[in-house]
């Protein structure tokens, strides 16, 4: 890759003062193991629409698929206000070129899910009527992933489950490359070395889409190649949201394994099935096998292999793969 994977983040989770208290939610882990890789732009969508620090808290309330930005203690409505911002925001945003973006847990402005809706408050009271429930989106994040709905977005309490960490990372480096590839000049030759070179990742998400996108890529001379853009985009980042599981990456790696068929002595072969299987029953994580395969890649020197983002698809330095 060219540079850092440039992504969209919650200006809190940098360290920035911007919270409604006037206080941070630093995140050290994106900051200094992932910010070695990407590079931030923060956004903070109370500050940045007009509210002071510190502030009175906000919440969502009403509606659940619509509702309102409510401040917690006086009632006020932020809603128009957060969202005229929003707009002019996401459109502004579109010329950063971002991979993708990390947004604040449970916050009424980023929360990506799960953000607590309140019912509305009874004048006649001093307490709310009911209890919240955990359906909500934040206006800005929805506002965010509407006009970005290809893009990988996470919070960063999900980070902390290992699973989806590392398909949100692996998906920042697939947009990466491919943006690389656009900015080189989008061609058919390079369509097809891009495809190819992403088989086996994409095999480990989804066969059914895998093969979709093996049918569209045989038929790229058949297209407009804006308008293959944008297919091939788009059919791109649904693979990559289906979730690969130790099934689908046993798979993968008996094929890969049939490359050395002929190279393999039998206890080779049966120490790799079994480390294989040990995967796939959640024993040993993915690094094992996959560590293994690529020793034998470098062994035989197998270059088809060698070029597959599937057994390096993102810095081993990230140990993303040492948890799955």
């Amino acid at each position: 890759m060219s540079e850092r994977i440039r992504i969209g983040i919650s200006s809190c989770l940098l360290g920035n003062q911007v919270r409604h208290d006037g206080g941070h939610k630093f995140d050290s882990y994106i900051v200094n193991v992932l910010g070695r890789y990407l590079e931030f732009v923060p956004v903070c969508p109370e500050v940045e629409c007009g509210l002071p620090t510190p502030r009175e808290p906000m919440r969502l309330a009403g509606d659940v698929d619509s509702p309102r930005l409510m401040t917690s203690k006086t009632w006020q409505d932020k809603t128009d206000q957060m969202q005229d911002w929003a707009r002019k925001k996401v459109s502004e945003l579109e010329s950063e070129d971002l991979c993708g973006f990390i947004f604040k847990r449970a916050s009424p402005s980023s929360g990506m899910e799960r953000v607590k809706v309140y019912p509305f408050k009874n004048p006649q009271e001093e307490k709310n009527v009911g209890a919240p429930v955990l359906k909500g989106v934040g206006i800005f994040a929805r506002e965010f992933m509407e006009r970005f709905p290809l893009l990988p977005v996470e919070e960063e309490g999900r980070l902390n489950d290992p699973l989806l960490r590392e398909n949100f990372i692996e998906r920042l480096f697939v947009v990466k490359r491919w943006r690389d590839v656009l900015a080189g000049g989008l061609t058919a030759g390079a369509v097809v070395e891009f495809h190819t070179r992403h088989k086996l990742l994409l095999l480990a998400h989804s066969q059914e889409k895998y093969r979709e996108m093996g049918r569209l890529v045989a038929a790229v001379k058949e297209y407009d190649l804006d308008d293959f853009r944008k297919l091939y985009e788009e059919k791109l980042m649904q693979t990559l949201a289906v979730k690969p599981t130790p099934r689908k990456h046993a798979n993968v790696q008996q094929h890969i394994m049939g490359y050395f068929r002929k190279q393999l002595t039998t206890d080779e072969k049966q120490e790799l099935l079994e480390v294989i299987e040990l995967h796939r029953t959640r024993v040993v994580p993915l690094v094992v096998p996959v560590t293994l395969l690529n020793h034998y890649v470098r062994k035989y020197g197998e270059p088809y292999l060698a070029g597959q983002y599937y057994l390096n698809p993102h810095p081993i330095e990230l140990k993303l793969r040492n948890h799955i």
